[in-house]
């Protein structure tokens, strides 16, 4: 049949070398082309015959069969559908049918997305019917690519009437919301779980309440939808009930971040992880609860569950995960198990491909700085360093979301600022300037590098020049603790006359970061020189505590 439909459409090519002209030819005669045209791919893929197949889709595409708008789009539907599922490369058209400064796509899926963009653009001119399945395709083959943004902007020129408004928003914001556009989707899902609107849709507000875990200045906000996502996961949607407990507990985790009381802080704590452990009763095959779970018992400083956690963790996903083997690294570290944290980043560096090790790499470094080997650190980061300016010249200055962005986020601005420190610390200045340099020249307004130069100045009893650099820190970012630390340290060693403003700094530094070690070991000292001998023994106490279970790296860079 298929060498049949190609004889025919020879002959037919072979007369009308310029196309069929409408007032030459009989309508029987086009009636027929077309539906050999049609056919001919189809026949040669029911036959296992995939490159003659996409050859008859090129060439009832690029050839003048004087087809009509609708035999056209299915062909086109048909071939963009071949190239997305069939599993075998296509190629690049041959060089014949290449237009000189035309876009030729590289490979199926890129073709694929440009038919499925011309059919949606004979969608919105009226050319052809609305066909509902053309955009399902489309979006599937934009998540595949990471390239959502491009999605939203193709619903968004979709004419009114098509879809239900709120369909619209949701589809919408969960385009913007990939693309790591949050505060746009939360706007477009606001107006879409309006009261007059769908105040009750279930999937609008498991992703509202997931936007707001992942800021604490929207976590209230985030409690009230995952609630309500719990009230109304009745029946056929009981099964996402235990989503809707899990975001519950990670907003009820970031909105103690922002607690104005240690009791509300200390409660609001306890309440996510009575609802992350509620939410593994319902989705104990889910891996993420299992993380989230470990990330918040480590933030408790309860590193036998966490590590419990984190290990079954690695064991569902087979260590595929990049995040599991950091969480399992600073775990280690902060029951002071450095060595075992070693083995296992090497283990894990060992299984993580090479444009993904720079977190890990991180971690060795600041490893090696525990372990009292600076000069092995200054190493790894140099290592560091030439892995990330690869990736920045490999990649460009716009990553793709193909990545691990959730784990990849070693900058080269934070590789010359570790550096700064390590160098600071060592008391080697001109280096430390030399890097702090390179770190301003890559992102000129951080508190962070503001941070580590007032250090080195404090280091070198600078001591002026040191308030002034932790004074433009915290001009910068009012909420960034190091900076308020370094300052509450610096005016104790002033004399009496600063403890009551040292003291400020240090209970607002302790308010953003409970867990800093070095803030309650210079408030107890604060306490001490003020006559307050009992509170100065219990924050010197907490110091202590901290101390013994301090990772080489936050925790709160999971939270």
């Amino acid at each position: 049949s298929a060498q049949e439909c190609k004889t025919v459409l020879d002959a037919v090519e072979k007369i009308f070398q310029y196309g069929i002209p409408d007032d030459v030819v009989d309508n029987k005669l086009q009636d027929t082309v077309s539906k050999a045209v049609e056919l001919l791919p189809e026949l040669w893929k029911q036959d296992g015959c995939h490159q003659e197949a996409m050859s008859a889709y090129r060439r009832a595409l690029l050839s003048q069969w004087n087809l009509d708008n609708e035999c056209s789009a299915r062909i086109q539907k048909g071939f963009a559908l071949y190239l997305l599922y069939n599993g075998v490369e296509a190629g690049p058209p041959s060089l014949s049918v290449q237009v000189e400064g035309s876009y030729v796509p590289k490979n199926n899926l890129e073709e694929a997305i440009l038919l499925l963009m011309i059919l949606l653009r004979k969608c919105c001119l009226g050319r052809i019917n609305w066909d509902p399945s053309i955009m399902e395709h489309f979006t599937f083959a934009l998540s595949l690519c990471g390239k959502t943004s491009i999605l939203a902007r193709q619903l968004e020129e979709v004419l009114p009437g098509i879809f239900h408004r709120c369909d619209r928003w949701n589809a919408l914001a969960l385009s913007y919301s990939a693309a790591g556009q949050n505060k746009v989707a939360l706007n477009l899902l606001r107006k879409s779980l309006h009261k007059h609107e769908k105040p009750d849709d279930l999937i609008a507000l498991l992703l509202s309440a997931k936007i707001c875990s992942e800021d604490p200045l929207l976590a209230f906000e985030g409690v009230g939808y995952a609630r309500r996502a719990i009230a109304n996961a009745e029946g056929k949607d009981g099964h996402l009930k235990g989503v809707g407990v899990r975001l519950l507990g990670l907003c009820l985790g970031k909105q103690a971040k922002v607690a104005s009381s240690d009791l509300e802080r200390s409660y609001l704590q306890s309440e996510a992880l009575k609802y992350l452990n509620e939410a593994m009763a319902f989705e104990q095959d889910n891996p993420d609860v299992v993380f989230e779970l470990g990330v918040q018992y480590a933030a408790h400083r309860n590193s036998n569950a966490a590590l419990r956690c984190v290990k079954q963790f690695i064991d569902a996903t087979g260590g595929s995960m990049l995040k599991g083997w950091r969480l399992l690294v600073l775990v280690l570290s902060a029951q002071q198990r450095y060595s075992e944290a070693k083995v296992v980043t090497d283990a894990a560096l060992d299984e993580t491909s090479k444009w993904e090790q720079g977190p890990l790499l991180r971690l060795k470094a600041k490893l090696k700085i525990s372990q009292s080997l600076p000069m092995d650190a200054v190493e790894t980061y140099r290592f560091l360093l030439a892995l990330v300016q690869a990736q920045r010249k490999s990649f460009g200055p716009h990553r793709s979301n193909i990545l691990q962005v959730e784990d990849d986020k070693v900058s080269e601005f934070e590789v010359w600022q570790g550096l700064a420190n390590l160098y600071s610390s060592l008391s080697y200045w001109r280096d430390a300037e030399i890097c702090l340099e390179k770190a301003r020249a890559l992102k000129q307004y951080s508190s962070s590098a503001l941070h580590t130069e007032g250090v080195t100045f404090q280091e070198r009893e600078r001591y002026r020049e040191a308030l002034v650099a932790y004074c433009e820190s915290m001009m910068m970012d009012p909420n960034h603790a190091p900076s308020k630390v370094s300052m509450g340290a610096l005016l104790w060693r002033s004399g009496s006359k600063a403890l009551p403003v040292a003291r400020s700094f240090l209970s607002d530094a302790l308010r953003l970061e409970p867990t800093s070690r070095s803030a309650w070991y210079y408030l107890g000292m604060v306490h001490r020189d003020d006559g307050r001998i009992v509170d100065a023994a219990d924050c010197f106490q907490a110091a202590s505590m901290l101390e013994e279970s301090d990772p080489v790296e936050s925790f709160s860079s999971f939270l």
